[in-house]
C-alpha cells in the first residue's frame, strides 16, 4: 500500500473539502481490528515505519468527520478492544478498553450502585475511547464535569508504537506533566487511546425530571439561575428546547407534549439519594418560578416511563429534523446570555434562503447549544451563506465553534475563530513532536 501522509495540493484541499464539507464520506483498502495494546502497538509501529497514514475509529457517532478516512487510510478500528478489566466499589473506578460502549459500561458499573458521569444520546453505540478522544461532553456536565476531570488514568499507542502508560486510579497526582490532558480531545491525532480508567459517581437513588414552559429566553435565563440557586447540588441537567424544534418532534415522530404552550422548554432533571429531599427542593423551586412569573407552566414526571417520554421530547430532537429534511449542524458554546441569540440572528441571516428552519436546543445549562438549520435537500448556497458567518459570530461573542464534538475534518480549517495563533501553532509542535511522519488520523483538527 502506497503512503497517504504524503502533502497534497492546496487546490486539492479545497476541493475535497468542498466535496465532504457537509455531507462526510469515506473509503479504506484496509480495515484492521486488534484486540490488545500490543496488537495495536505493532501495527502502529509498522504502519509509521511505511509512512501509512491510519485513521482510529471506535463507534463512528461523530459529526465532524474526525474518524472518516480522507484518503484511503488504514482504518484501526477499537470495536474488539471491549474489555471491562476491572472496578474498583470503593474509589469507584472503572478500568476498561477503548472499545467498550458507553451504555454497556453503564450497565455494568450500576450493579455496584455506580454511574457513568457521561451520558450521552448515542450512548448505545459510542465507545469510551472516542468519548475520550474527543472530550465528549454530554446531558449531564452542569452536574458531573467534563472527562477531563473524570478520566483518572490512561493509556495510548502513539505512532511509533511506543505504549504511553499513564494508567492511573488516584484522585490526586502531583508528580511530573500529566499527560493524559494532552490526549483528551486529541482526536486521535496524538495516539490512539487503548485503555482509560473513569471516576463513576454513585447511582442516584432519586431522579425527578420536570419540563416547564417559558414564553421567554430571559425568562429562561431566570429561570436557570434560579434552579442553580435553589436545586444546587441536586441539579444533574438542565436542557433548552425552542419551540420550532418541539413543534418539530410532535410533526415528524408524532411525541406529545404535555404542556399547552410556550416559546421555550426547559427539562430539568434532580438526582440525589433522598427522595423526601429532593422533592421538597423541587416543589419550593417550581413554587418560586411560578410566583414569580418566568415559567408560565409545567409538569413533573410520575414515574420512570413518563420521565423517558419527556427526555425524548429533547433527545430525539436531531431525528426529527433529519425527516424534515437536509440538516446542517452546529455545536457551538457560548456565554449563556447568549445562548439563544446566535439562532435569532441566524434567522435574520438567512432571511430570503431556501431554508425550511432554524433550530435551536441543547444544554444551556453548560452553554453548549445546537444551532441546526435544514433544507429540502443539500443546498450550497444556503451551506456557504451559513460558513464562515456563523464561526464569526461564535468569535465576536468568545465562544467555542466546537463545543464537543471536536474539529475532525469538517472545522478544521476554523480553529482559529477559537484559539489564538500561537496556541495553534504550539498544537502543531506537538503533533510533529508525537508524530513526525503525520501518519495519525491527517487531514483532522489541525489546518494545513
Amino acid at each position: 500500500m502506497s503512503s497517504r501522509s504524503e502533502a497534497i495540493t492546496c487546490e486539492f484541499c479545497i476541493a475535497l473539502q468542498v466535496r465532504v464539507l457537509y455531507c462526510i464520506t469515506g473509503a479504506s483498502s484496509l480495515v484492521l481490528k486488534p484486540k490488545t495494546t500490543d496488537d495495536v502497538s505493532r501495527i502502529m509501529a509498522h504502519c509509521d515505519k511505511r509512512h501509512l497514514a491510519v485513521v482510529p475509529q471506535g463507534g463512528n457517532t461523530g459529526l465532524v468527520g474526525g474518524s472518516v478516512p480522507v484518503f484511503d487510510e488504514v482504518v484501526l478500528s477499537t470495536a474488539l478492544m471491549n474489555k471491562i478489566l476491572d472496578l474498583d466499589e470503593i474509589s469507584g473506578v472503572v478500568t476498561c478498553q477503548a472499545g467498550c460502549i458507553l451504555e454497556t459500561l453503564d450497565d455494568h458499573v450500576a450493579e455496584r450502585g455506580l454511574a457513568m458521569p457521561l451520558d450521552l444520546g448515542a450512548k448505545a453505540s459510542c465507545h469510551i475511547g472516542g468519548n475520550v478522544s474527543t472530550s465528549a461532553g454530554g446531558l449531564r456536565l452542569i452536574r458531573y464535569g467534563s472527562l477531563h476531570g473524570s478520566v483518572l488514568g490512561l493509556e495510548a499507542v502513539l505512532a511509533s508504537g511506543e505504549v504511553l502508560d499513564c494508567m492511573s486510579g488516584m484522585r490526586k497526582d502531583n508528580t511530573g506533566y500529566d499527560l493524559k490532558q494532552l490526549l483528551i480531545g486529541s482526536e486521535g491525532t496524538l495516539g490512539v487511546v487503548t485503555k482509560v480508567a473513569i471516576l463513576c459517581p454513585s447511582r442516584p437513588a432519586a431522579v425527578n425530571v420536570a419540563l416547564l414552559a417559558c414564553n421567554s429566553f430571559a425568562d429562561v435565563l431566570k429561570t436557570l439561575q434560579k434552579g442553580k440557586a435553589m436545586l444546587s447540588e441536586i441539579l444533574s441537567a438542565f436542557e433548552l428546547i425552542d419551540s420550532a424544534s418541539m413543534m418539530a418532534v410532535e410533526k415528524y415522530l408524532h411525541l406529545r407534549n404535555p404542556l399547552s404552550s410556550g416559546e421555550f422548554y426547559c427539562l430539568i432533571e434532580t438526582s440525589g439519594s433522598h427522595a423526601g429531599h429532593d422533592e421538597e427542593k423541587l416543589t419550593a423551586f417550581l413554587d418560586s418560578v411560578m410566583e414569580e412569573g418566568s415559567v408560565c407552566d409545567g409538569t413533573v414526571a410520575q414515574g420512570i416511563t413518563q420521565q423517558k417520554d419527556l427526555w425524548a421530547l429533547r433527545e430525539r430532537v436531531a431525528e426529527a429534523l433529519l425527516r424534515e429534511g437536509y440538516t446542517y449542524k452546529y455545536d457551538v458554546s457560548l456565554p449563556t446570555r447568549h445562548f439563544y441569540d446566535i439562532v435569532v440572528d441566524m434567522r435574520r441571516h438567512l432571511a430570503g434562503a431556501a431554508v425550511l428552519g432554524c433550530y435551536g436546543y441543547g444544554h444551556v445549562g453548560d452553554g453548549n447549544v445546537h444551532l441546526n438549520v435544514t433544507t429540502r435537500q443539500y443546498d450550497a448556497d444556503v451551506g456557504h451563506r451559513i460558513e464562515p458567518y456563523v464561526f464569526e459570530w461564535v468569535r465576536g461573542r468568545h465562544g467555542s465553534i466546537s463545543a464537543e464534538h471536536g474539529l475532525g475534518f469538517k472545522k478544521r480549517d476554523f480553529i482559529h475563530y477559537s484559539k489564538a495563533a500561537s496556541a495553534v501553532a504550539w498544537m502543531k509542535r506537538f503533533k510533529t513532536l508525537m508524530d513526525p511522519n503525520g501518519i495519525l488520523n491527517p487531514y483532522k483538527t489541525l489546518p494545513e
